[in-house]
């Protein structure tokens, strides 16, 4: 085995949306192992009272793995600010290879009580932040996928199910999730000449991460979900497969293992042996 197979993200340089805690941090750290380089871009420039970790706690993370990081203390919702984010790491590693668009704002509210400024939150990030990060990295993939370095867009959202469920359940949050879903279908569709993989990656059960502990079910849903783990490790592996033949999908985690023969998911329950595994959203 060759050193680029045994490691294929080697060199390959990969710029995400947050990544400085959860599921977006525990993808980067799959693509340090390899040697990549990344660009977090995220707020978190200070500690939060109720959440763990900062991005320069993620960026010291990631290089002690194995990664080249680039830190952007940035936001996604501002054009000029994720513009440079992209600049910058075109500068500084050469080009981009994979988009990874993490970052998402999370409110169940209904209708009634869904105030417009927390609308307006999760639809700049969600939706209008994966457009832009993807819309400005495009040139940058472009030059990678003329250089046969299959670069991906890679988006955690779901599949676009129009169960009128989902919709009616939490309609601000639905709506901003499937913009997210909706992109990644465009952009498939839009970009299946330039040889640029364009795909939606969402897990099966609910995730371990501070949004399920603080906002969905508290510990008791934290012990029924699976850790963030088994979506670093099917990321990986879209992340890896050949951009042209891996396109316009809408995956979810447990499937992606399967098709590669990972079928013993154990090891990825928070609380192994037990019972039932709660379900996601959209599924």
């Amino acid at each position: 085995m060759t050193h680029s197979e045994a490691k294929p993200l080697a060199g390959r340089t990969m710029i995400m949306s947050g990544g400085s805690r959860g599921i977006g941090l525990e993808i980067a750290r799959r693509a340090a192992a390899d040697g990549a380089n990344i660009t977090l871009i995220a707020k978190t420039d200070q500690p939060h009272p109720k959440l763990p970790g900062t991005i320069h706690t993620a960026a010291a993370e990631l290089e002690a793995a194995g990664g080249r990081v680039l830190a952007f203390v940035g936001d996604v919702r501002v054009d000029d600010s994720v513009a440079e984010a992209v600049r910058r790491t075109v500068e500084r590693f050469g080009g981009i290879d994979m988009v990874v668009n993490n970052a998402s704002a999370i409110d169940l509210s209904g209708t009634d009580a869904l105030s417009m400024k927390r609308y307006d939150l999760m639809q700049d990030i969600n939706c209008r932040g994966s457009f832009l990060l993807a819309k400005l990295s495009l040139p940058a993939l472009r030059e990678s996928a003329a250089a046969g370095r299959d670069p991906h867009i890679l988006t955690l959202s779901p599949p676009l199910n129009l169960d009128p469920k989902w919709a009616g359940q939490s309609l601000g949050y639905t709506i901003a999730k499937y913009g997210m879903s909706l992109t990644t279908l465009g952009l498939a569709e839009e970009l299946k000449g330039d040889g640029i993989g364009v795909n939606s990656l969402w897990p099966r059960t609910t995730i371990a991460t501070a949004a399920v502990r603080n906002l969905l079910g508290g510990e008791e849903m934290v012990a029924t979900s699976r850790t963030p783990d088994i979506y670093a490790d099917a990321a990986y592996l879209v992340l890896t497969s050949p951009a042209k033949e891996t396109t316009g999908n809408f995956f979810l985690d447990d499937e992606v293992l399967a098709a590669h023969g990972i079928t013993d998911l154990d090891k990825y329950r928070v609380v192994p042996g037990t019972g039932p595994l709660t379900t996601d959203l959209f599924l």
